[in-house]
């Protein structure tokens, strides 16, 4: 059976925009441990919860979460 994790570019969007886990949960009305669980793979947002954080950040919802692994920054696919 194929893994159901979500992988997800949270901490990057956050860090690029200088935002705060807290700031983020308080934004989207969730706990700030919700956000950490969503970054760290151990909790898979809700369809309306994946749709809230990419309408926050202003990205397709595909810029965000993903069933692949996104590709390291600096590897080869980014250079294309």
């Amino acid at each position: 059976m194929p893994s159901e994790v979500i992988h997800n570019r949270l901490a990057m969007l956050r860090a690029e925009r200088g935002i705060s886990r807290r700031e983020l949960a308080e934004a989207l009305g969730v706990h700030y441990q919700t956000v950490g669980y969503l970054e760290r793979g151990e909790y898979s947002p809700s369809l309306h919860l994946a749709l809230r954080i990419a309408d926050y950040f202003e990205v397709a919802v595909e810029v965000v979460f993903s069933t692949e692994p996104f590709p390291r920054l600096g590897s080869s696919a980014d250079t294309a």
